[in-house]
């Protein structure tokens, strides 16, 4: 009961409140067991059929806007108005809706230059959320209820590890990675999903030593992200990492696989 009530609080603070922690925690789970990417909204597909939103996403995504995110956290507040399927989801997204509208309102009578370095910060921490989520998997991609099979068709542990990627702040001064609460040491988090996050760079290091083919450098991710920020609005395909010094140059990397948002 302690360990749900911590959730919901940091899920508010996180600002994806919308759902809750236990669907979210329920997505999460099914990405580590299924070793794929499962999200409950097809935006590719809503993307296909709305032409003018797609373009719309790939010109905010060109000015450096993370549109797309903004899309998958505005999803979790509308589909239970719009899905019957999800209206008994609609009682708190609507509540929160009320809560943060008001607190918003209040911190803008306060200062308004207040509510607009919020807005800024939350834009910023969507953009970092993107950088490190889009390069964690070349996992396959389902759309999916959030209590849908699907097969798992040899995905085993190997293929766990071989298609999970770590993007480290640096490798040289480690407490760098605390910026991000160690979330890039992604591969000893799916090697072993109940190690706290503290614990992630010494359990890193005890399964892959001080190098690791499975470590992305964040130079050359940074100039992927930047040169495929509009292809990964629509892209069907993540690439891969490749051998040899251009390692990131065809990883495209992908959107709507946050776990705050996959709901």
């Amino acid at each position: 009961m302690a360990n749900l009530a911590v959730g919901e609080a940091m899920n508010f603070i996180a600002g994806s409140a919308y759902g809750s922690f236990e669907r979210i925690r329920h997505m999460h789970i099914r990405h580590h067991m299924d070793r794929a990417d499962l999200t409950c909204f097809d935006f590719k597909g809503l993307l296909q059929r709305r032409r003018a939103l797609r373009r719309g996403l790939e010109f905010m995504e060109w000015l450096y806007v993370p549109a797309t995110e903004v899309l998958m956290n505005l999803q979790v507040i509308w589909r239970p108005v719009a899905v019957r399927a999800q209206r008994r989801h609609l009682p708190r997204a609507m509540a929160m809706l009320v809560v943060r509208v008001a607190l918003l309102g209040l911190l803008g009578l306060w200062s308004l230059k207040a509510l607009c370095l919020y807005l800024l910060s939350a834009g910023l921490m969507l953009q970092v959320l993107n950088f490190f989520d889009a390069f964690h998997h070349t996992f396959e991609q389902f759309f999916v209820e959030a209590d849908q099979p699907v097969p798992l068709q040899g995905r085993d542990r190997a293929y766990e590890q071989d298609n999970t990627y770590s993007n480290l702040i640096s490798i040289r001064l480690p407490w760098l990675n605390l910026l991000t609460l160690n979330f890039s040491y992604h591969n000893a988090h799916h090697q072993r999903a109940s190690v706290p996050w503290y614990r992630l760079p010494a359990y890193h290091r005890s399964l892959y030593g001080e190098r690791s083919s499975a470590v992305m450098p964040l130079s050359a991710l940074l100039r992927t992200w930047h040169r495929n920020r509009v292809r990964r609005v629509s892209g069907d395909e993540s690439g891969a990492p490749a051998g040899g010094g251009a390692r990131a140059e065809d990883f495209i990397g992908a959107h709507g696989v946050s776990f705050l948002t996959v709901i």
